[in-house]
């Protein structure tokens, strides 16, 4: 059977990679991205920034796309996946997943990360499709944890119609392709985030979902609470002023010792 009866065309693609390096140099290190063109994507990591690739693998390469999960039903869920595979350690659906360990390889986190992935929601009621791009770095997923019976594994290239309106999303830096997003429910959204007062915490949601998270049983209007990222205590009041642009360049201080904090103007 020829190379060409493992290559499948499919519409309306969206995936979310996995590259390995394989410059001596750099061998070893990965990169997860978006895509709905994985064959034109490679090309502009290999050919570096100016191409249009990621500035965390331009001048790395040559870097091999090695697998790819597609089957997600827009953009937006690609996105929130590409995410949290890319953040484990900063997911709320991934707080049991284990940190990596000290000898453990990259690659052999991302893969465990990933089967984590496929079997928590909202992920493991998707239609996904895992497929493997380069048969030497194929790895038994159930080695950590069997993926849902509707997902299926695959082999061999693929090739997507394309989709201009999504492609320029692949050459934004990858902080953009997140920032957007809320970090307790997920949605990607366009309206303005409420953030931590902590200038350095990179917190960002709904207003409507950390008031959830703050609200007390009896109560109407929040109060008071902790950051869901740097733990830090919050009055609400000040939050929302800082919502509203009343602090100017007003910030905030930490004492380390107790979490607590108290305000500055800033220079």
């Amino acid at each position: 059977m020829s190379a060409n009866d493992y290559t499948h065309t499919i519409e309306n693609f969206f995936g979310v990679y996995l590259l390995y390096c394989m410059n001596e140099k750099y061998k070893g290190r990965t990169y997860i991205g978006f895509t709905v063109d994985p064959n034109r994507r490679i090309k502009q990591h290999n050919k570096g920034k100016r191409a249009g690739g990621a500035w965390k693998t331009s001048n790395r390469g040559p870097w091999e796309m090695v697998m790819i999960i597609h089957g997600f039903p827009n953009d937006v869920a690609a996105l929130r996946f590409e995410w949290a595979w890319q953040h484990p350690c900063s997911s709320r659906r991934l707080k049991h997943v284990a940190k990596k360990k000290t000898r453990e390889k990259v690659f052999d986190y991302c893969i465990r990360v990933l089967a984590e992935m496929l079997c928590v929601g909202p992920w493991n009621r998707l239609p996904l499709v895992i497929r493997w791009l380069n048969q030497d770095f194929i790895r038994d997923l159930s080695d950590h944890r069997i993926p849902p019976v509707h997902m299926s594994i695959c082999y061999g290239t693929v090739i997507s119609k394309k989709i201009k309106k999504l492609e320029e999303l692949e050459g934004l830096p990858e902080e953009n392709n997140f920032s957007n997003i809320c970090d307790i429910c997920f949605e990607f959204s366009n309206k303005k985030f409420i953030s931590c007062l902590d200038s350095k915490c990179n917190f960002r949601s709904h207003l409507i979902c950390l008031s959830k998270i703050f609200l007390e049983p009896g109560e109407y209007i929040p109060i008071e609470g902790k950051c869901p990222k740097c733990n830090i205590s919050c009055l609400w009041g000040d939050l929302i002023k800082k919502y509203k642009g009343c602090y100017n360049n007003l910030d905030i201080k930490i004492d380390s010792t107790n979490t607590d904090c108290f305000y500055s103007d800033s220079d």
